[in-house]
């Protein structure tokens, strides 16, 4: 009989970010010793045959990790925000991920959206 919790690793928390063509997870998990660790998911659907199948990279993330993960994180983002693209209003970018679903599964897209690209 085969354990879906990774060898004893329970998944105590999750977060989903859709992404265009790939989503991302953000999962909490805990040791056989109640550490607790992050892993962070990028899946990807493709094309194979005559279906699709999803590519997946994970990283794993510890505890002593977690401040110079969000900081390097952190530097970056603000680096390409501020440096590179200053130009660029971030906060387009902000709409809830239930609200652009449903604008686009629903084909209504107000004429703020018609500037954005969806994958």
């Amino acid at each position: 009989m085969e354990d879906n919790n990774e060898k004893g690793r329970d998944e105590i928390y999750s977060e989903r970010v859709k992404a265009g063509k790939r989503t991302y997870f953000f999962d909490v998990k805990a040791t056989r010793s109640n550490d607790y660790y992050l892993t962070i998911t990028e899946s990807k659907r493709k094309p194979k045959d005559d279906g699709f199948f999803y590519e997946k990279h994970k990283i794993f993330l510890y505890k002593e990790d977690f401040n110079k993960f969000v900081d390097a994180l952190n530097s970056t983002v603000n680096h390409v925000k501020e440096e590179l693209l200053p130009e660029v209003d971030f906060t387009q970018f902000d709409r809830d991920n239930d609200e652009g679903q449903q604008a686009v599964t629903s084909g209504e897209v107000s004429d703020s959206d018609s500037d954005l690209k969806w994958d």
